[in-house]
C-alpha cells in the first residue's frame, strides 16, 4: 500500500469519526434539553460538552496534519516525477543528433492538452481541414503536415521542428521581414497545403505552437541541433535528370504514391492515403519542397518507406534525379511570385524563378548543375 492509499484510508476513517460525532452531537443536544433541569446531571453534561469540544479539536488537528502531510507527499512525488522526466529527457549536445522526447512526457507539461491537440493536427491535418474536416472542411489539399514533416515533425533529418522555438522569430529573406512562428505555420498552410491560413488566435494555432515549443524543450536559444531540418546532398556535376528520375520513381516510389503520383490508400481499402506528389492535390510551386535541394535531401534521408538518414536506400544521383522528376510534374502555380524574395540577391541557388543577380538560366537554377551558381555568389 503506497502513501496515497494510506492517506485515503485515513481520510475515510476521519469521515466515519466525523459522521459519528455529528450523530452523537445531535443525540447529546436532545438529551441535554431533557436533563438540564436535573442538578445532579449538570456536571456530567458539562463533562460531556468538554469531551465533545476536545473531539472537535482533535478532528481539526488531525485534518490539519493530514492536509500538510498530503501536501508534502504531493510535493515529493512531483519532485520525483521531475527527476524521472529529467533523466529520460534528451540532453542537448551540438555533436550528437537530437532525438525528440517521447510523446508520453508531454503529459507532464502544463500545456499537455494543447500539445496533444497540436500533435494530432500535424499528424492528421486532413481530419480537421480536409474535404470532411472537423474544424474547417475543404480548405487544404490532400496532404497532412506530416507528409512533409515526418513523424509529426519529430524525425531527425525528416524536416522536423526541433529548432523552431530556438530560432524564431527570425528575419527571413523570402519575405524580407521578421517572421513569427504563426507566420511560418501559415506559410505552410498556404504553400505546402495550398490552402487557407489559420486564425493566429485560434486554439488550433496555439496548439501547433505549443507542440513545436515542447519538441524543442532543452534546445538553447539560437541553437540548431544536429538532425534539424533536412540533410544536404552533395552536388552533381551535371543537371538532375527527370528522365533518369522517372526510372527511380517507377522502381522505388510508385508502389506507395501510385504510377500517376496521386497517392494510394493505406491499407489498399483504407480511407487514409500516401500523399500525392504532384497535381492539384499536392504542394504548390511556392512550397519549400519545390526547391530541388530540399526535395533531394528529403528523399535521400527518408524515402522509400523504411529508409533513414543512417540507412538510406537511394544514391545521391537517384535522390537528385527523382526529385527532378517529381518537381517536373504539373502542380498548382506559385501564388507569391510578386512578393517573394524582395531582395533578389538573396534568392537561394535552386530557386527556379527569375529574375536573378546572375546570368545563369532558370533551368540551371532548377535542375543544376548548382556548383557554378554557388561559386559565383561566394566570389561576390
Amino acid at each position: 500500500m503506497d502513501s496515497l492509499q494510506v492517506y485515503s484510508v485515513v481520510w475515510l476513517a476521519l469521515a466515519a469519526v466525523v459522521a459519528g460525532l455529528i450523530v452523537m452531537n445531535s443525540n447529546l443536544d436532545g438529551f441535554t434539553a431533557v436533563l438540564r433541569s436535573n442538578e445532579s446531571l449538570k456536571r456530567q453534561i458539562s463533562q460531556l460538552n468538554r469531551l465533545r469540544e476536545s473531539l472537535w479539536f482533535g478532528i481539526l488537528l488531525l485534518v490539519t496534519v493530514s492536509v500538510v502531510a498530503a501536501g508534502q507527499l504531493l510535493s515529493e512525488r512531483n519532485r520525483a516525477s521531475e527527476a524521472i522526466r529529467a533523466s529520460v529527457w534528451p540532453v542537448y549536445n551540438p555533436e550528437t543528433v537530437w532525438k525528440a522526447p517521447h510523446i508520453s512526457l508531454a503529459e507532464t507539461d502544463d500545456d499537455a492538452d494543447l500539445i496533444a491537440y497540436g500533435r494530432d493536427l500535424i499528424a492528421r491535418t486532413q481530419d480537421y481541414f480536409g474535404s470532411s474536416g472537423l474544424v474547417r472542411p475543404g480548405t487544404i489539399n490532400d496532404l497532412n503536415c506530416q507528409s512533409c514533416h515526418l513523424d509529426a515533425g519529430s524525425r531527425p533529418f525528416g524536416n522536423n521542428y526541433f529548432a523552431v522555438m530556438s530560432t524564431y522569430p527570425q528575419q527571413r529573406a523570402r519575405s524580407g521581414s521578421l517572421e513569427t512562428i504563426p507566420k511560418r505555420i501559415n506559410d505552410c498552410f498556404k504553400r505546402s497545403l495550398n490552402g487557407q491560413p489559420l486564425d493566429t488566435t485560434s486554439r488550433e494555432m496555439r496548439a501547433i505552437v505549443a507542440y513545436m515549443r515542447w519538441l524543442g524543450t532543452g534546445v538553447p536559444k539560437d541553437a540548431k541541433p544536429r538532425g534539424t531540418g533536412l540533410p544536404e546532398v552533395p552536388f552533381l556535376e551535371r543537371p538532375a535528370s527527370p528522365e533518369l528520375g522517372r526510372e527511380v520513381y517507377v522502381n522505388k516510389c510508385a508502389s506507395c504514391h501510385g504510377a500517376d503520383g496521386q497517392g494510394l490508400p493505406i491499407p489498399p481499402d483504407g480511407t487514409r492515403h500516401y500523399p500525392p506528389l504532384w497535381g492539384e492535390k499536392s504542394y504548390n510551386q511556392g512550397a519549400g519542397l519545390f526547391r530541388m535541394s530540399r526535395l533531394a535531401g528529403y528523399v535521400k534521408a527518408n524515402m522509400p518507406f523504411g529508409a533513414t538518414y543512417e540507412n538510406p536506400q537511394l544514391t545521391d544521383e537517384e535522390a537528385w534525379d527523382v526529385a527532378a522528376y517529381i518537381n517536373a510534374q504539373p502542380r498548382p502555380e506559385h501564388p507569391f511570385l510578386a512578393t517573394d524574395w524582395p531582395d533578389i540577391s538573396k534568392k537561394p541557388y535552386d530557386h527556379p524563378f527569375g529574375p536573378y543577380r546572375d546570368s545563369f538560366p532558370e533551368a540551371q537554377h532548377k535542375y543544376g548543375p548548382f556548383r557554378p551558381i554557388v561559386a559565383f555568389y561566394k566570389k561576390k
